[in-house]
This record gives C-alpha cells, sequence and structure tokens, in this order.
C-alpha cells in the first residue's frame, strides 16, 4: 500500500535540506594562540620558524645558487642557469648539482634563527622605546632599524658556513671530501680569519637585503589589504592570508635580489681570492672590484632574480604557515580593531 499523498507532504516538511559540505575553506582565521605576543616565548617560536623557513629554502635552491656562484667567479663558464644545471648534472650527476648543500642548510638554518627570531625582538623592543604612537606613525622606520639590528647578528652565525658554501662551489679542483674536512682544510690554512674574512661584505650583502625583505614585505601586505582586498585581514581564512603572504614574498624577493647583488657577487670573489701578505680583507675588495668593472658585478643577476624571488615568497610562506599552526597571526596588516 502507497503512502498517500498527504502523508508524503507531511514527511517532506519534516526534513531538513540536504546541503553537500564543502572541502573549501570558509572560515576567517583569527590568532588564538596562548603564546602571548612579544613575549620570550614568542620570539623563540618565530626563531624556530625562520629556521625552517631559511635552512629548508636555501638547500632547496642549492643548484641555483651553485650555477650563479660559479658565473660571479667567472661569467664566461655557462650560457645561462639552465645551460649549468645540464653540464653540471651532465658531469657530475644530479648529486653534483647540490655541491656545498650541507654548509647550505647549517648555515642558513642559524642565520634564520637569528634573522626572524632577533627581527621581532628589535621590533618589539625599539617599538617599546619610542612609545606606541610614534612606532605606528615611523612603522617604516620601525620595520628598518629592527631587522638591520637582526640582520647584523644573524650574519654572524652564517659567515663561517657561507665561507665553506663558495670554496665548495667555486674551486676549479674539488675543495674537500666531507663537511667536516672542508671545515679543517679552512681551519689550517687561515685559521679563524678564514671564516670570518669574509663578514664585512656579508654584511654590506646581507643588512640592505634584508631590510628591503622585510620593510617590503610589509608595506606589501598591509598594501594588499587596504587596497586590493576589501576587508581586514582576520576577516579572510587561513589559506587566503597565506596566499597574500606568499605574494607579498616574491614582491619583496625581486627587490631583495637588486639590492642585494653587487655585494654577492663581492663575497663569492671574496672567498675565492688568495690573500697577499699584509693585505686587508678591504684592500682586497677594492682590488676585486676594479677588476670586475660596472658591469662585471651584476655578473650572475638573472639567476640571482629567479632565486630571490623564489626564495623569499617561500621563506614568509614558511615563516607564516608555521605560525599559523602555533595559532599566531600571519605576519604584517594588523587587523583593524573591533567596534564597540
Amino acid at each position: 500500500m502507497l503512502p498517500s499523498t498527504q502523508a508524503l507532504s507531511a514527511f517532506k516538511a519534516t526534513q531538513k535540506p540536504f546541503i553537500a559540505s564543502s572541502v573549501v575553506e570558509k572560515k576567517p582565521f583569527v590568532a588564538h594562540s596562548t603564546i602571548e605576543v612579544n613575549s620570550p616565548r614568542y620570539f623563540y617560536t618565530c626563531a624556530a620558524g625562520g629556521i625552517l623557513a631559511c635552512g629548508l629554502t636555501h638547500y632547496l635552491m642549492t643548484p641555483v645558487d651553485l650555477v650563479k656562484c660559479r658565473m660571479q667567479v667567472n661569467k664566461s663558464l655557462y650560457n645561462g642557469v639552465f645551460d649549468g644545471f645540464k653540464r653540471i648534472a651532465s658531469a657530475e650527476g644530479v648529486r653534483g648539482l647540490y655541491l656545498g648543500g650541507a654548509p647550505t642548510l647549517l648555515g642558513y638554518s642559524l642565520q634564520g634563527m637569528g634573522k626572524y627570531g632577533f627581527y621581532e625582538y628589535f621590533k618589539s623592543l625599539y617599538g617599546g622605546f619610542v612609545g606606541e604612537e610614534a612606532a605606528a606613525k615611523y612603522k617604516t622606520m620601525l620595520y628598518l632599524s629592527a631587522s638591520a639590528s637582526a640582520e647584523f647578528i644573524a650574519d654572524v652565525m652564517l659567515c663561517p658556513m657561507e665561507a665553506l658554501k663558495i670554496k665548495m662551489q667555486t674551486s676549479t679542483t674539488p675543495f674537500a671530501t666531507s663537511f667536516l674536512g672542508g671545515i679543517r682544510k679552512i681551519n689550517a690554512a687561515e685559521g679563524l680569519n678564514g671564516f670570518y674574512k669574509g663578514l664585512t661584505p656579508l654584511w654590506l650583502r646581507q643588512i640592505p637585503y634584508t631590510m628591503v625583505k622585510f620593510a617590503t614585505f610589509e608595506k606589501t601586505v598591509e598594501a594588499i589589504y587596504k587596497h586590493v582586498l576589501s576587508k581586514p585581514k582576520d576577516q579572510y581564512t587561513k589559506t587566503q592570508q597565506l596566499g597574500v603572504t606568499f605574494a607579498a614574498g616574491y614582491f619583496a624577493g625581486i627587490f631583495c635580489a637588486i639590492v642585494s647583488h653587487p655585494a654577492d657577487t663581492l663575497v663569492s670573489k671574496l672567498n675565492n681570492v688568495a690573500k697577499a701578505e699584509g693585505e686587508s680583507t678591504g684592500a682586497i675588495a677594492i682590488r676585486i672590484l676594479k677588476d670586475l668593472g660596472f658591469s662585471g658585478v651584476w655578473a650572475g643577476l638573472t639567476p640571482r632574480i629567479f632565486m630571490i624571488g623564489t626564495l623569499t615568497a617561500l621563506q614568509w610562506f614558511i615563516y607564516d604557515s608555521f605560525k599559523v599552526q602555533t595559532g599566531l597571526p600571519t605576519t604584517g596588516a594588523v587587523a583593524a580593531p573591533k567596534k564597540e
């Protein structure tokens, strides 16, 4: 016996409509961490994010860095990035593309720890010195001063591994058969100076780079939320906020590469030039710059723009992803205050 029309109608009236759950994230992301912003635990968390962001990305980009460094030392060696990849892989296999990978991973992990951890620390410290009103009014100066201070410390941590990496990547004959073997070889030949003779050029490369990286990123994030998107940051999903992070990171990376490239070329050459007796690091640097000329200091810029743009975008993305996983907010563009 079939149910009557009236019975069917009554049954339908009691049922809720079925709506398929979407796989697309729709819930806005609002920071919910128990970690207090600008507390010691917050700075340690940011430092841990910096280790992941810088160590992993620089290791990933080792093949590009290898070709770039060799082109800076001998600009006629390869006919571009992909020619370099092809010739290195053909002669040494895929493993050859990751020559210098170990000091890259260790050195830039240490640098990332100092760069991101101390950036947040100095941003809080300097902001406290000048007061909340002045810090808000002169945000760009705060970003620049905090990032410069952080990078000054981070480069001291990076320099020994950068010296080893460059020697491994640019020596015409294999520099060392192992990571520890390379450390021992530099120490035996030059002592502590062998690890730190490139520190001043490294500062000249990395401090302007980091100042541009952090200030441009923060201002770009702010501009995207203010002029491109229509709502405050905390009204967007986690995925959307991280998308803004990646886009702003790539934009910042292009400027970073251009600003820091001449010093990067100098660092590559400096760690490969024999030091005459009594010759200072400054004298060697002047001699190298005279030999290179204006066009020489810009050798390898194209692969470096590709490398640094990708690298910077990935670093910010990994760093903010780590922060988000701990419940902390993504970097930049503080959400608009809630209306009372």
